[in-house]
């Protein structure tokens, strides 16, 4: 029976897809061109990437069906490995995890709505300030709010992919490419550092296991949420990925953060553009919703625990963390403001990786399962961590500056634990 007070599976389900389906999908083409051109291996990024979402979200469902407590990785980490590596988790979910793909999706939204508003920041800015306030109201409101933006950016998507296919390319070269060099093209680490574009594409897989307190039937109705939307999700974004090649050249796309504005304004002329990139944008509005819903619930986790962090752990009478949201917001717009799109995009898809590998790692430690167990464990978990472990020794190497401000954020995430402790020590 389903409880008032608790998000169904559906609206769980509808909170992954609004975190996975923001601006990575819609900016990740043109970045990953410039590495590989051949159209298999841009199909092959995007199912290794949706695969390795799969996977993780087996995990996660594993985890969050086992501790059944909100704050997710910060819980999983600190109770199967250490503490401090929880810790870890919380912090860089607080400066990058969350806040960096709301600050992306605020920049994104403003280049997207360039055409219409001309250059500013305005619009992003309104929506990141605006749409967290919403979610200290209550649960309820969220949900529907979420819902219903979801909805739309379901709708937006799908009609793209519809009119992407039925309608015929008019270009005499598009960007499709289907010869035998994808065989070289993928031992390259140009297609390392383009699995990071697609990884942060799929950020948000395992967002429904951060609320799992607020879920409703959380044994049952978490994996539901998890695995239904990850595959979901990853036949999207392969369906996408061939219509922006099949309507826009190469020289178009290589390098370009507006593909899918440039692949519908070939296929429907300017004004036909216009209205991709107006809907793109509102689209983005689901995607900072749903990561100012799901990342103060982290921050809220660590404040329970930790002396330092403890005025975050503040909740108003309809249990909303409202300061833990305050302070992931002023994250948000710091990065907003000063961040640049591709390196805030690579340095925090670097720290999001290792410790989403991290975490994989620690469902090996849980002695007796009480949930949902992820299918073939441990082989799953073990191709993850060689898979994501090779992604991360390829990009430091290609991106050693971007991998190193990553790391930096987790040495002083470090020292704070150690200067920080814990209100009940065992």
């Amino acid at each position: 029976m389903y409880h008032p007070s608790k998000i169904s599976w559906k609206t769980a389900s509808g909170l992954v897809i609004a975190n996975m389906i923001g601006t990575g999908v819609f900016t990740s083409l043109g970045f990953q061109l410039a590495e590989v051109q051949n159209t298999w291996s841009i199909l092959l990024l995007w199912i290794l990437g949706g695969v390795m979402a799969l996977i993780g979200a087996f995990v996660y469902a594993e985890l969050g069906t086992h501790f059944r407590k909100t704050g997710g990785d910060y819980i999983f980490l600190s109770a199967t490995i250490h503490p401090s590596v929880g810790y870890l988790y919380a912090w860089v979910s607080l400066t990058v995890g969350f806040s960096a793909p709301i600050a992306i999706a605020a920049m994104a939204m403003n280049q997207y709505l360039s055409p219409l508003l001309g250059e500013s920041i305005f619009p992003g800015l309104f929506f990141l300030l605006a749409i967290p306030i919403a979610h200290m109201f209550s649960l309820k409101r969220s949900a529907i709010f979420q819902d219903l933006m979801t909805l739309i950016k379901i709708v937006f998507v799908l009609v793209l992919i519809l009119l992407g296919f039925a309608f015929a390319g008019t270009l005499e070269q598009n960007a499709f490419e289907f010869s035998d060099s994808w065989t070289n093209e993928v031992w390259k680490p140009g297609f390392a550092v383009s699995l990071i574009y697609v990884f942060y594409a799929y950020t948000g897989w395992n967002s429904a296991a951060y609320i799992i307190e607020e879920v409703d039937q959380p044994h049952k109705n978490l994996p539901k949420a998890l695995i239904f939307s990850t595959v979901f999700v990853m036949a999207v974004y392969i369906l996408l990925q061939i219509v922006l090649l099949k309507h826009a050249s190469l020289d178009q796309l290589t390098g370009k953060v507006q593909v899918a504005d440039i692949a519908f304004g070939n296929l429907f002329g300017k004004n036909g553009a216009l209205w991709v990139s107006f809907f793109i944008a509102v689209q983005l509005i689901a995607t900072i919703s749903g990561y100012s819903w799901v990342g103060p619930r982290i921050t809220y986790a660590m404040a329970r625990d930790f002396k330092l962090w403890q005025p975050l752990a503040k909740v108003n009478a309809h249990q909303i963390p409202v300061r833990a949201i305050a302070l992931n917001t002023a994250i948000s717009l710091l990065l907003f403001l000063s961040g640049s799109f591709e390196q805030v995009m690579i340095y925090a898809g670097f720290v999001l990786q290792l410790m989403g590998t991290i975490t994989i790692y620690s469902s090996l430690k849980i002695q007796k399962e009480s949930g949902f167990v992820t299918p073939f464990k441990p082989v799953l978990q073990i191709v993850y961590l060689v898979f994501s472990t090779a992604i991360l020794v390829y990009l430091f190497w290609d991106r050693p500056w971007e991998s190193l401000a990553g790391l930096g954020i987790l040495l002083l995430g470090l020292l704070i634990f150690w200067l920080d402790e814990k209100k009940n020590p065992a």
